[in-house]
């Protein structure tokens, strides 16, 4: 395999069956580390469950201890449950005094029975999705753990995609492809981060609560755990533009001033690109549209920086003016 998967030069000449070869190796290697990825999700599956179901903690937990939905009724109704020891605690101590020592002992074993009675009982957990299925806690576990082990092992996948590719580009070429190429999981990871901590709690929070009053709200794991994953996996594409930007930009397509002097036609497609991505409402669009814009001006800025001194006199003309 060591010589199989040897970084391959731009002069170097291969027989189809060694390019397949190559291929079947990298190929190999990615699902063996997205296969050890998979096992040890499986293994830490609680802690991803935490993970993924922490943005219901503000919308759905608040609501249920707020008695709102049939999940707040059984919370308020749980939470007077368990108070009722307290309280009939708190009336024996008053007629303490005036009890006979065998209604003492009978109180106190009643009082014991209802403290074990109410023990048991736990309050429900909002932020914790439904399932309606029997074998619905199984799959949903499988589906979390699958696509945590993509997103750990897409950057050696990436780079195998990468080091499969590279030999074909001539070096000039290699010098325009390999930033663009390193920056495509640096920015998926940081969409999906952005995606994770503000996009998915503000679009989770808006649904809730849209006519809530209406409903009786119950989030099903299998939806909901499918909703956040095509919404993370949307953010991380919207941070990809810089990418697509440069490129266009290197391949002399377009150019900063370009880029620029157009910026109100971007503006219009970035939005449109966000409206048409999966698992977008329209909290995740809006919010999403901020760094969308922020990420054009910052391709213009990058383009500046990477574009050759030589093309930047070299501007296709301007169709949009």
């Amino acid at each position: 395999m060591a010589t199989a998967i040897r970084p391959v030069g731009y002069d170097d000449r291969l027989s189809v069956v060694e390019h397949l070869d190559e291929l079947r190796h990298r190929l190999i290697l990615s699902v063996g580390v997205f296969v050890v990825a998979f096992a040890l999700c499986l293994v830490f599956n609680h802690q991803l469950l935490t993970i993924i179901n922490k943005p219901l903690q503000e919308t759905t937990q608040k609501r249920t201890e707020e008695g709102k939905g049939i999940l707040g009724e059984i919370y308020l109704l749980t939470k007077a449950v368990k108070g009722i020891p307290a309280t009939n605690e708190n009336f024996y101590n008053s007629i303490e005094p005036r009890l006979t020592s065998a209604q003492r002992a009978e109180a106190q074993r009643w009082l014991a029975q209802q403290r074990a009675l109410v023990a048991d009982l736990k309050l429900p957990n909002g932020a914790q999705p439904v399932t309606l299925a029997p074998g619905e806690p199984f799959s949903a576990t499988f589906t979390v753990a699958f696509y945590f082990a993509l997103l750990i092992s897409m950057p050696l996948v990436l780079y195998q995609l990468y080091a499969f590719l590279l030999p074909a580009f001539s070096p000039e070429e290699r010098s325009v492809a390999l930033p663009l190429m390193l920056m495509i999981p640096v920015l998926f990871i940081a969409g999906v981060l952005f995606g994770y901590f503000l996009v998915l709690p503000a679009a989770v929070r808006f649904l809730q609560n849209f006519n809530s009053d209406q409903f009786n709200i119950l989030l099903q794991a299998r939806d909901y755990y499918k909703f956040a994953v095509l919404t993370l996996a949307a953010s991380g594409i919207v941070f990809q533009v810089p990418v697509g930007v440069l490129a266009l930009t290197r391949l002399g397509v377009v150019t900063p001033q370009f880029l620029l002097r157009n910026w109100r036609y971007a503006i219009v497609i970035l939005t449109v690109i966000a409206v048409l991505l999966p698992g977008t409402d329209p909290v995740s669009t809006m919010i999403e549209c901020i760094p969308l814009y922020l990420l054009y001006g910052l391709s213009i800025v990058l383009s500046r920086w990477f574009l050759p001194k030589r093309d930047e006199a070299e501007e296709p003309e301007d169709v949009l003016d």
